[in-house]
């Protein structure tokens, strides 16, 4: 059985959690589940993307609140297991970049009013800590694109995961 016709044949309740670990939001959810079956995993991403593109501002607060932030552990749950396996790049033992990435944070945080998103699969602490520093000069239209666009790559990742069980 192909990965595509095994998420297809999935258990509602089971595809349900798994998505909602990809993406925290409802709608998102919702949509990829009505959707099935897809002929092709790229068909299920692009459904993702499309779906991912149109995500209102609750939407983003919404999944952003699952999100640790760079450089600290996860918690317990799916999505957590997936968000420490995406940072496990990140150096926090390092002081350095402990101290670089909770003051990037800070103030991120401080200038957009919620936590800063990039995906970190397959990046060093150092290109996140370049993309941070950069993303703190962004308008907040141009950041809140980058962050829906975060949050699309990041869901990309974790259904590509799912489908491949």
């Amino acid at each position: 059985m192909s990965e595509i016709d095994r998420f297809n044949q999935m258990p509602e309740a089971r595809a349900r959690t798994e998505l909602e670990a990809c993406l925290a939001v409802p709608r998102w959810v919702d949509e990829l589940l009505s959707g099935r079956p897809y002929s092709t995993v790229d068909e299920l991403l692009r459904a993702a993307d499309r779906a991912a593109a149109r995500l209102s501002t609750a939407e983003i607060g919404a999944a952003l609140a699952r999100h640790p932030r760079i450089g600290e552990r996860a918690g317990a749950g799916h999505d957590g297991a997936f968000s420490s396996a995406e940072q496990a790049a990140v150096d926090s033992d390092d002081v350095a970049v402990a101290a670089a990435l909770a003051a990037g944070n800070a103030e991120y945080e401080s200038t957009f009013d919620r936590v800063f998103l990039i995906r970190a699969a397959g990046r060093s602490s150092d290109e996140i800590l370049a993309e941070l520093k950069r993303r703190l000069h962004n308008s907040p239209e141009a950041e809140t694109a980058e962050v829906v666009e975060q949050l699309g790559e990041i869901a990309r990742l974790r259904l590509e995961q799912v489908v491949a069980r």
